[in-house]
């Protein structure tokens, strides 16, 4: 078996505080939430402790493994809400901390759609263990329940990423949009467009994400249902 190894850590400057993973992995996260995941660089991050990059290297392999520290940092922060007893009332309590989360770091977001491979840290999945738990006891086969995680976690991550681009204009940026949109609307034909358009400007995120949630959990039971009179 191959084991990775890293070099001794340098000595530190006098007066400087010491560097450690923790320090490199809240750096990381402080810039990428400041400035997005393209800012976060060994450079930068070294920058910001004020080392030379390659100093990092005593204390973490490479960038990825600062992301998947990063990503861990995170999950550490889930807040597991108490249970119901109730499988409908704690998925929407969890899918709303997911979203709180996750809107607290929304570069996250970026980094779980854009990963080809299981994440290493125990952080995730506890939360998915308990996410998983919740969809089993709705009735959800084994298999079932991992779709149905999936398709909650796509909403939730495709929800907050929506989102926090909604976010990046001004009330004022947004009205002009739409008035735009209205007007380049009028005479186009597209009479389902046309007649449905004013109600988008009326979609708080907050109603629309709970909207959304209700479609999905109403389709799981749904789901659950049909499975259980097929069975009969």
């Amino acid at each position: 078996m191959n084991v990775r190894t890293r070099t001794q850590p340098t000595e530190e400057a006098p007066g400087r505080e010491r560097l450690t993973r923790d320090r490199i992995i809240e750096t990381a996260l402080r810039v990428m939430d400041d400035e997005g995941l393209e800012a976060v660089t060994m450079r930068r991050i070294g920058r910001e402790l004020g080392v030379e990059a390659m100093s990092l290297y005593n204390h973490v392999e490479d960038k990825e493994d600062i992301l998947e520290g990063v990503t861990e940092r995170v999950m550490n922060e889930f807040e597991f809400p108490d249970s119901t007893g109730r499988w409908a009332d704690d998925a929407r309590a969890m899918s709303r901390e997911w979203r709180r989360l996750l809107a607290l770091h929304p570069s996250v977001c970026q980094l779980l759609a854009e990963r080809h491979k299981p994440l290493e840290g125990l952080a995730t999945y506890r939360a998915m263990d308990s996410a998983l738990g919740v969809l089993r006891r709705a009735g959800l086969s084994d298999r079932d329940a991992a779709q149905a995680f999936n398709a909650l976690g796509g909403y939730i991550l495709g929800f907050v990423m929506m989102e926090q681009g909604l976010m990046l204009g001004n009330d004022d940026d947004h009205a002009r949009q739409h008035d735009r949109a209205t007007e380049a609307l009028q005479g186009s034909g597209l009479v389902n467009v046309v007649e449905c358009f004013p109600y988008f400007a009326d979609c708080a995120p907050d109603h629309q994400f709970e909207f959304g949630l209700d479609l999905m959990i109403r389709g799981i039971q749904a789901g659950v249902d049909g499975s259980s009179r097929s069975d009969r």
